[in-house]
Order: structure tokens, then sequence, then C-alpha cells
């Protein structure tokens, strides 16, 4: 395939795009707001996707590949349910639409499974868990050298996996799920802030010894533990990275993690012997979202080795 391939990964706030040449390497980046709903969603891509087109002083784009929030069917280039943007009516033809209004060939896959994908390129192993730690909880499956979506697109929703029978009922219809305990939005009701990140601004508290603060982040890492522990039970992957927003928070994150494992596993010979902690790393600069968007257009030719920075600090 002739030209750069383009990444763009789209929220609902904001649109990261990359343009990757041949050999693997960030040729451009942009970001730009979202606009919601249909056209502004397209509007606002095609603009990202103008301004790499621009930053690459008018260079060929062979392809697009987007990674998108929502159910999406990647042989039709549609997606529906993506609340965040307002896409929440029938399926809606993304592909065909940017495709139409930038002249190139357009792969939409969801964007946890698109995170996964640059995970893998940038971690270079064939049996990889991508752990998201957003607005939900999700997981992406890279197993045996290729994803794994699972027959209705759901494989890797480890966020609705009910842990608590008389928890509070979760947006998907169950009650206590991990998602109300192991996400952005469960660590930013439980620490809430008027400024700056709510991870941050939690891991911060407790580095310096505020008793609540260790509360609030231990109760989360033991549930981002339970999910990297049941995850790990399932499919026994060589690594489990975990991105998404919360990642911001780099090491210090990791670290609460592989505690609340290594403490989860004391009573457990079976669980001490499979080293979980040891697997895990950490997202840090890497675009893995707008890498894997990428790598997800139709090539030719193999797929380049990505290595921007993760962190890879093991106990």
């Amino acid at each position: 395939m002739n030209g750069a391939r383009v990444g763009l990964d789209i929220g609902g706030t904001k649109i990261h795009g990359i343009a990757i040449g041949p050999d693997g390497e960030v040729l451009a980046e942009e970001r730009a707001a979202t606009t919601l709903g249909g056209e502004g969603v397209v509007k606002s891509a095609a603009a990202v996707v103008a301004s790499l087109r621009e930053a690459l002083d008018g260079g060929e784009i062979g392809s697009i590949g987007v990674g998108i929030p929502g159910i999406v069917d990647t042989r039709a280039g549609t997606v529906k349910h993506a609340v965040n943007l307002g896409l929440d009516g029938d399926a809606f033809p993304l592909a065909e639409l940017l495709g139409a209004r930038t002249g190139a060939v357009v792969t939409l896959e969801n964007d946890t499974n698109a995170a996964t994908l640059g995970a893998h390129a940038v971690e270079d192993v064939d049996d990889l868990i991508y752990l998201s730690l957003g607005t939900g909880l999700a997981a992406g499956l890279y197993l045996s050298g290729a994803l794994r979506r699972g027959f209705h697109g759901a494989a890797g929703e480890v966020g609705h996996l009910p842990v608590d029978p008389e928890g509070p009922v979760c947006g998907c219809g169950q009650r206590g799920c991990l998602e109300l305990v192991a996400s952005g939005a469960a660590l930013a009701a439980a620490w809430p802030t008027a400024t700056g990140h709510p991870a941050a601004a939690l891991f911060a508290a407790a580095a310096a010894g505020d008793p609540a603060a260790v509360e609030v982040r231990d109760r989360f890492a033991n549930g981002v533990a339970a999910a990297v522990r049941a995850l790990a039970l399932a499919v026994d992957p060589e690594r489990v990275v975990i991105g998404g927003g919360v990642a911001a928070v780099g090491e210090p994150l990791r670290e609460a993690v592989a505690v609340a494992l290594t403490r989860q596993a004391e009573t457990s010979p079976f669980l001490a012997s499979l080293e979980l902690a040891s697997r895990l790393r950490v997202v840090s600069a890497a675009p893995v979202a707008a890498i894997g968007a990428a790598l997800i257009t139709p090539i030719t030719s193999a797929t380049p080795t990505i290595t921007p920075t993760i962190t890879s600090t093991k106990d």
C-alpha cells in the first residue's frame, strides 16, 4: 500500500490522529475537539485528516483506520450505541461517509480493540491483554497473534462482571459490577476534585500519606487487580498492559495494582505461582489507540514494529 497510514482515536471530547510511514515511523500527529452527532463526528474527523495531510506536505494517505467507542461492525463500516458521541440510534455508516469526505479507504474498529493492537505493536508479544481504565472498564484481547472480539463482539467486557450482589445497579442493568469500583468514573466519584485529573490528585494525596486517599487508592487498586486476575485466569496472557485515562498516573498505578495482586495471592500458592504482578505494564506516552487504529487498515506488507515509550518496570 502506498502512502501513509492514518489512525484516528475518536473520543467524546477529542480526536487524536497520527500518520505512520511504511517503516513504522510516526510522521505527524494532530488533536482536535470532537463535534458530537453524526455530521459533527464526520466533519471533525475529516478536519484532523486534512491537518495530517497538510503536515505531510500534501503527501498521499493510503488508508485511514478509526478506533471508536460503541458497537462496531468492521465489515459494514458502521457504529451504533456510541452514546458519548451522539451516535445512539441506528448503525451509522461512518466509514462510508468519512471515506467520501477524505478520498481514502476507511476501516473501523472498537476503540479498545484498536488500543490493543497498538499495545501489541509497542510490546511486540503475541499474547496480551490491554486493560482500559477510562470512563468504564474494558479489556482487549490479543491472543496467539490475533484480536479476539468474541461471537457477539463482547470479549473482554470484564467491567460488567458482577462482584457484589448487594452493590448498586450498573448502567448495564446488573448489580454490583466491577466497573463500579475499578474505572475512571468510579475513581472520580470516590475522590472528586475541582481541578486537575482525579486519578493524579488521588495518587498524589495517597503518596503524601493522606489516610482517606490511601483507602480509596487501595480499594481502586484491588478492583483493578480483580479484573487482571479474572482475565489472566481465563486466557493466561504473557503480558497485561494497563491503559486509558487513569494510566496517566504511570508507575504508581502499576505499583498499587501489583501490590494488590501480591496480597490477593498471599493465601493461594496457585495464584502466587502465576506471578501476575510481574506481567503488568502501564502505557505512558505511547499513543497506542491511534497507533492501533492505523494498524487496523488493510495492508499488503508486514506490520511494522512501533517503538514509542511504554513503561516496563517489573517487580
